[in-house]
């Protein structure tokens, strides 16, 4: 069997040579084409010689052909990169892999000045992790977006849906007067107001006082001071925004000679690895990362025509992880 010109990009053409089949048979193996009468025999050999030969398909040229270009394209919002939405993105690409898509992520920063990459790609479907701005519909029209989903990781009702289970833990331990600890992210700004909101919701519906709000992530100076005011005006429970500000009251609180859980406990959010490994560890909540991100890969499928039904919507679930700071 003769390999092709190292220099050369294999094709179908090499391979039917390479086994001495027709172009048009080793095509429809390649291209699974349906409703053909291949042997499987047959088939097993075009794939093993393809794959021998390195062979990779013309993704222009399908997209041609077909119609599609089997991309789905995430846009992610301006956020850290942090391990619960790692986690989303990896399961999301390995469930649209499995139905013969691939995953391309794009983050919007509001400082951006090149056009986004829905312009330069030809994706199948535009995943938005929060609603797309009058201009961002414009510009997703006039590049041929036909189809366009927004996911849930995104809305505000899923990205404060733990926040309600960090204050009820606290209660139920008996805690009555908590403070909110914020970091000092200005592009969370939202986010973070969300959360807030929330929180400030599930106190008021257990009857609490409304929390004492302070931003702890601009040093080591602001996260003591905001501790030891705390503990002055009877705090007993802190709900954190996420994991990272839940090790940082913890720390200025150690530093300030105040212990946890008691007098002060504290509880973070997403469950990072960092809430397991950091000393005490870290009561956090943790989201079903890999659900939603199935949940909204099938969004899309539904949106391309893969799937006959869209999926039931629901909000992500929330587990509380108790550990050694409550």
């Amino acid at each position: 069997m003769r390999m092709p010109s190292a220099k050369q990009r294999v094709t179908a053409t090499d391979v039917a040579r390479s086994l001495g089949l027709s172009r048009a048979t080793v095509g429809f193996v390649l291209n699974s084409t349906p409703g053909q009468t291949i042997p499987e025999k047959t088939r097993q050999r075009v794939l093993a010689e393809a794959e021998r030969l390195g062979y990779r398909p013309n993704r222009a040229a399908q997209t041609l052909r077909r119609g599609s270009s089997r991309l789905v394209l995430l846009v992610l919002p301006d956020w850290p990169v942090e391990d619960s939405m790692a986690d989303y993105v990896d399961e999301m690409a390995c469930a649209l892999d499995r139905a013969g898509y691939s995953l391309i992520t794009y983050t919007r920063r509001a400082a951006d000045r090149s056009r986004p990459l829905w312009e330069s790609v030809t994706p199948d479907v535009v995943i938005g992790l929060a609603d797309f701005d009058a201009e961002e519909q414009d510009s997703l029209r006039a590049s041929g977006v036909r189809r366009v989903v927004i996911g849930t990781v995104g809305r505000s009702e899923a990205a404060v849906a733990g926040v309600g289970l960090q204050v009820e833990h606290l209660y139920s331990l008996g805690h009555r007067r908590l403070a909110y600890a914020t970091g000092g992210e200005e592009r969370l700004a939202d986010l973070v107001a969300a959360r807030v909101a929330a929180a400030q919701g599930a106190a008021e519906r257990l009857g609490l006082e409304p929390l004492d709000v302070r931003e702890v992530g601009t040093g080591e100076a602001s996260a003591v001071t905001s501790v030891l005011a705390w503990r002055d005006s009877g705090v007993t429970g802190v709900v954190a925004y996420n994991d990272t500000v839940a090790a940082i009251v913890v720390g200025a609180a150690m530093r300030a000679g105040i212990g946890v859980p008691a007098p002060l406990a504290v509880i973070g959010h997403d469950d990072t690895r960092l809430a397991a490994v950091f000393v005490p560890s870290l009561s956090s909540v943790r989201m079903d990362a890999a659900g939603v991100a199935r949940y909204t890969a099938d969004l899309a499928l539904h949106a391309a025509g893969e799937l006959a039904a869209a999926p039931e919507p629901a909000l992500p679930t929330m587990t509380m992880i108790r550990r050694e700071s409550s």
